[in-house]
């Protein structure tokens, strides 16, 4: 059975945690790990009975990035090792990669990092496309990729500018610094910060106040605003009618403004 990442679902609140399970290795991304995050994912991605995913590491880490053992003089069997398929065959070794990203940038439901310690390279990129991170005080951050003569190639080119703003991307990308908790907080990159005994209660707090809201509206808002970072004013403004149409002639609606009325918690069912 593949324990490379641990998921225990939270039937009664209605969130999943995965787990990173490659403690030994800072977490780093082999390419067993990636085949059982993407399979998660996708599982948890169809699952309505689940509303909130946390993502975080076990041990020390949060993830160190991709396994260096599957990469150049290392030992093992991976897709970012060259082999006699030269350049083609690695480019196409990152799909499982992207299959990973997306499946979180795309997740209809809002995705927790819960950010246990270092966040490095590919471990880094995991983090941003994450909707919301929350980071323990041994949290820190660095894109690595040029310490080893690397072009970042988990999305950290469209992802760290539209984070971090163009010249503190340049900084990341070009020097490979790290980037502590308490800056990534006062950059706006992390929501919270908690002691390390503290991190998965405040994850699991977060997850449990997303799931307990309306699932249609908070599927909406996640795709419209994923979907209006290219999309125009006008044109945002055009969908965003759509998608208030739908929630208007929800059930869950309804019973929001019945709540508000009776001056009551609202139970939310997705309908």
């Amino acid at each position: 059975m593949n324990s490379s990442v641990i998921r225990d679902v939270n039937s009664e609140s209605r969130f999943a945690i995965l787990t990173l399970n490659r403690p030994d290795y800072l977490n780093s991304l082999s390419n067993e790990l990636l085949e059982a995050l993407a399979g998660h994912l996708d599982e948890l991605a169809a699952d309505d009975s689940v509303r909130a995913v946390i993502i975080t590491g076990a041990g020390r880490a949060f993830c160190s990035g991709a396994d260096t053992n599957e990469m150049a003089g290392g030992a093992d069997k991976g897709p970012h090792k060259p082999g006699s398929g030269g350049a083609e065959e690695l480019r196409r070794g990152f799909k499982l990669a992207q299959r990973v990203i997306l499946s979180i940038y795309k997740m209809e439901k809002p995705v927790i990092a819960a950010i246990n310690g270092a966040a490095v390279g590919a471990g880094f990129d995991l983090a941003c496309v994450c909707d919301i991170r929350i980071a323990s005080e041994s949290a820190r951050f660095m894109a690595a990729y040029v310490h080893v003569g690397l072009f970042p190639g988990y999305g950290g080119t469209w992802l760290y500018p539209r984070l971090f703003g163009s010249t503190k991307a340049a900084e990341l990308m070009y020097t490979g610094n790290f980037m502590e908790a308490d800056e990534a907080k006062s950059l706006g990159f992390v929501n919270s910060i908690f002691a390390d005994c503290e991190l998965i209660n405040a994850a699991e707090e977060m997850a449990r106040r997303i799931a307990s809201g309306p699932p249609i509206a908070i599927r909406l808002a996640k795709t419209m605003m994923r979907r209006g970072m290219s999309m125009d004013l006008e044109t945002s403004l055009e969908m965003s009618a759509a998608a208030e149409a739908i929630t208007l002639s929800s059930e869950d609606h309804v019973e929001g403004m019945a709540a508000l009325r009776q001056k009551r918690r609202p139970e939310f069912k997705g309908l």
